[in-house]
């Protein structure tokens, strides 16, 4: 199904596109901000198939009418997604070949021309100026929606052409029961992705079905549980295998986190219902009987200088050695 109805924690921006639609009060273009998975794209396929639904209002989208299931099938002449060839960047001819130089043509079928564009802060200056030329004068079918995990990269031009909505993190009991009652998820397994997926519900949904995910998971409690007994060739070979993973390593640092954020949690509370890791009582109540408060804070301190580093593209090696060496002596 693809309806607003669909849109699961995101009521204002919900609200907004389809009262829009109902009314008729359609703005000639939309920035959506919001980290990747949070599911933009999607709450975009539903607005843009709702302003061809040839439906009453109120009923928008229909998903019988001819024009939404061409919308449904990726299909409609008058959706266009903007391409580019070079990742990493949309130059200015992707814009000008593709917008600037098409928008002056009336739409095919619906009684709007929709021009989506992904990860619109990859557009270069110039190619954002030329985007600024069709904003400031754009023909009254045209609609241009752009998606992006960082509106701040856009030009403040553009931004104050637009109406900016920024997606929201999904409360996390709302994010468990979709993924319990729509995917059929365990309740064990739903809190795992529920505290790795921090209100995106995209993230969430993409982890409750990675073997991967899973598999590093495992290892990476694994290289945890025996960090205290191994040596320093141990250590550099966990890491060589660590840099094989098809994973994001910031996720692989979010796991080692989360057990941390368990074993302190438990240190002062000896509660074990809040643990996520609560299945790994065993290994996580040793670790919090050892270890003091400090060593647990200067851990989770190199935790996060270690994602800065990288982010910053600091030595992989060295980083994820520092950080494993920080926590084997504070362990």
């Amino acid at each position: 199904m693809a309806t607003f109805r669909n849109i699961i924690g995101q009521q204002l921006i919900r609200k907004q596109l389809e009262q829009a639609v109902q009314t008729d009060n359609i703005s000639h273009a939309y920035i959506i901000g919001g980290e990747r998975y949070m599911g933009k794209e999607f709450i975009v396929a539903i607005f843009a198939m709702a302003m061809q639904c040839s439906a009453e209002p109120s009923t928008r989208p229909c998903q019988i009418c001819p024009s939404c299931k061409q919308a449904l099938s990726g299909n409609h002449p008058d959706i266009i997604h903007l391409a580019h060839e070079r990742p990493g960047t949309i130059s200015v001819d992707d814009i000008r070949s593709q917008i600037n130089t098409d928008v002056g043509i009336m739409p095919y079928k619906g009684p709007k021309k929709i021009y989506v564009i992904g990860e619109a802060e990859k557009m270069t200056p110039s190619a954002q100026n030329a985007l600024l030329k069709t904003l400031e004068e754009p023909p009254a079918y045209t609609v241009i929606m752009l998606l992006t995990a960082n509106a701040e990269a856009l030009l403040p031009t553009i931004r104050s052409r637009a109406v900016n909505l920024a997606m929201q993190p999904v409360p996390d009991a709302l994010v468990k029961k979709y993924l319990m009652e729509s995917m059929e998820i365990p309740g064990y397994k739903a809190d795992i992705c529920v505290a790795f997926a921090r209100g995106n519900i995209g993230k969430a949904r993409l982890l409750a079905t990675s073997e991967e995910f899973e598999k590093v998971r495992d290892e990476a409690i694994t290289l945890l549980k025996h960090i205290e007994r191994m040596d320093i060739s141990e250590i550099i070979a966990a890491i060589r295998k660590i840099k094989e993973y098809k994973f994001d390593v910031g996720d692989y640092l979010d796991i080692l986190s989360i057990w941390y954020r368990d074993v302190l949690l438990f240190k002062a509370t000896r509660d074990l219902s809040h643990l996520i890791f609560r299945d790994e009582y065993h290994y996580i109540k040793p670790v919090a009987d050892t270890c003091t408060y400090a060593g647990l804070e200067e851990i989770i301190d190199a935790l996060d200088k270690a994602k800065t580093r990288l982010i910053a593209n600091v030595n992989f090696e060295l980083t994820m050695e520092l950080l494993l060496l920080t926590i084997k002596e504070n362990q």
